[in-house]
């Protein structure tokens, strides 16, 4: 293996599974105003396999979400889907993908079964299949007894795992998870991991994430890329990467050799204060 340099843009990739492309994004560029958040980025995804997006904020990961989940239309670039090009095609990619966003979004007015089934309506669900997709989704994540419950009284592990439940019901082949433990303890990050875990075993999904907790990509992650002022600055196995700095190296030290050193920055600089923030005020509102 080649020695990496400080500030090397580096690849320490794993072998290709064989499956094909799940994601693939290729010169994907994206500015607001005179500032670039993403910078002609290259990611490819395997099929099946669970996929860490890392970076400070600021990094250019939600943005680089929003494009290939067809929220925002890149500016220059590609991305497809399993094959379907998402600017092109953007209604079929939809179908294919469930998202859960950084922040809360289930209507705390509404019962948890109710969120579900409005998400079943949004992503066009045949009425047919509505029923038992929605009851599927809810057992899938351990939600059935509280289902007629309204949001407002779960907990913040309870809403987490029914943000997923509405992701799912649309069967999507893609799961978009944004910061999905954001808030929770470590009990009911615990929970959702497995969740998680068992739905890829027994659903064939691939999964792309956003974590800022590196003992989740390492433990949870086949592969992850790190995002640093819009551009992929290394991608590879966790494992694979910790090696290239060293005997003993942890992922936040990869972190930090890949993005500056940002995990300590001020929160103006989109360090780990501004995240902590986020996380305070996700436990005040859950």
């Amino acid at each position: 293996m080649s020695e990496l340099h400080d500030g090397a843009v580096a690849t320490a990739t794993a072998p290709s599974s064989g499956r094909g492309g799940a994601v693939v994004c290729s010169g994907l560029t994206y500015s607001f105003g005179a500032h670039i958040a993403v910078d002609h980025a290259d990611l490819r995804i395997e099929r099946g396999e669970t996929f860490g997006l890392l970076g400070p904020n600021g990094a250019g990961k939600t943005t680089t979400i929003r494009m290939l989940t067809t929220l925002l239309r890149p500016m220059e670039g590609s991305v497809s889907v399993f094959g379907v090009d998402a600017v092109q095609r953007p209604m079929q990619v939809r179908r294919m993908i469930g998202y859960v966003p950084q922040l809360l979004s289930a209507d705390a007015t509404l019962t948890g079964r109710e969120n579900v089934e409005l998400f079943a309506r949004l992503f066009d669900v045949p009425r047919r299949l509505r029923q038992e997709r929605v009851e599927s989704a809810l057992a899938a994540m351990g939600m059935t007894e509280p289902a007629d419950r309204l949001v407002k009284t779960y907990s913040g592990g309870m809403i987490r795992r029914l943000e997923l439940a509405q992701a799912l019901v649309n069967s999507p082949s893609l799961l978009v998870l944004d910061e999905p433990t954001v808030g929770l303890d470590p009990i009911a990050r615990t929970d959702v991991w497995e969740f998680i875990a068992g739905l890829r075993e027994t659903a064939d999904v691939t999964v792309l994430m956003t974590t800022h907790y590196m003992d989740e990509a390492d433990t949870y992650c086949d592969r992850i890329a790190l995002m640093h002022a819009g551009s992929i600055r290394a991608t590879g196995t966790p494992g694979l990467l910790k090696a290239t700095l060293g005997q003993g190296a942890t992922l936040d030290e990869v972190f930090r050799h890949y993005t500056g050193g940002t995990l300590d920055d001020d929160a103006d600089k989109g360090g780990i204060r501004d995240v902590r923030r986020a996380r305070r005020t996700a436990r005040r509102l859950g």
